[in-house]
């Protein structure tokens, strides 16, 4: 999502707004941006994610050992993949990962798309496909907006049913995940397909 002072500003000077210097000023710096945040979002996610496994499978090891410091280890360790297991379910690194993901991916077709002049630009007058360009771009970020909130939101309120009713934090991380929203449905193959060729 998008975050207030965090997200990439559109740079305000004089002049006609052309398709390069929208390219340079705004799609580019947007591309920049959910790559980096895609990156460590995934980053988060892999490290929580291992966290938990290796700590749970620990856990029951140093329970059946006779040793004086197991049981305190085995203790850490629940607490660990607890903790680890709660990020993860307030944060929703993986959804993240994936909302941002495909958007950076969707911008740089639209890019390729415009600059090649195929797919809906085709046959377009220039002012008419840059048009179509900004039109496109932008609304590819207010979805990415709005699918990222939607995905916080639900963080949020898998935390609090955990606070309120007790819900065991890997229980509630185990609950089948929401489908991904419209905002970045349109592009998922293609992120899935995009993150395989940056690993």
């Amino acid at each position: 999502m998008a975050e207030v002072g965090d997200a990439p500003e559109p740079v305000v000077q004089g002049g006609e707004m052309t398709p390069q210097r929208y390219i340079e000023t705004r799609l580019s710096q947007y591309q920049e941006w959910y790559d980096s945040k895609a990156t460590r979002m995934k980053a988060m996610h892999l490290r929580m994610r291992t966290v938990s496994v290796v700590g749970g499978a620990l856990v029951p090891v140093f329970v059946n050992l006779d040793l004086v410091f197991a049981r305190v280890t085995a203790t850490v360790l629940s607490v660990v993949v607890v903790a680890a297991v709660s990020l993860e379910s307030v944060y929703r690194y993986r959804e993240q990962w994936k909302n941002y993901r495909s958007t950076e991916q969707l911008l740089g077709h639209e890019r390729v798309y415009f600059e090649a002049k195929v797919g809906p630009y085709h046959h377009l007058p220039k002012r008419e496909a840059f048009s179509t360009l900004v039109a496109r771009v932008e609304k590819a970020i207010a979805n990415e907006n709005s699918a990222t909130l939607n995905v916080m939101t639900l963080g949020g309120q898998v935390n609090s049913d955990v606070q309120q009713h007790g819900i065991p934090a890997a229980r509630a991380a185990e609950s089948p995940e929401p489908s991904e929203s419209s905002g970045s449905s349109e592009s998922s193959k293609a992120a899935e397909a995009g993150e395989s060729g940056r690993k």
